[in-house]
């Protein structure tokens, strides 16, 4: 019986003296583990860095996109409204003419050469 005395009260001892000598080491590096994990880690600083930059780049991407969006939506009304615009693109596409007027083409000029080439 007095092996069980001993033994009970040496481990709570025992721990207690590893508690005080490695509690303060490892609640430190628990810290300096949880600080690398919130800087590093999947849902860290740098990714959420990164995430916004990308989230940026992506909206200059869209209000582009819109402005091009809204010229195509503004061509395709004039397209069907605009007298003009169907004039415009009638003379100039597809060669056509008013009665009366003659259309003259001239040849594109040709390509020029690199210097010291004929």
């Amino acid at each position: 019986m007095d092996l069980k005395r001993i033994m009970k009260t040496k481990v709570p001892e025992t721990l207690r003296s590893l508690l005080y000598h490695y509690g303060r080491h490892g609640l430190i590096l628990a810290v300096f583990l949880l600080l690398v994990h919130d800087v590093f880690g999947a849902h860290g600083f740098l990714a959420m860095h990164r995430k916004q930059q990308e989230i940026r780049k992506v909206s200059i991407e869209l209000n582009r996109l819109k402005k091009e969006n809204a010229a195509l939506q503004k061509d395709v009304q004039d397209l069907k409204t605009d007298p003009q615009t169907i004039r415009k693109i009638a003379r100039e596409e597809l060669g056509l003419a008013q009665p009366g007027e003659v259309i003259i083409k001239l040849p594109a000029p040709a390509p020029e050469s690199p210097a010291g080439r004929p």
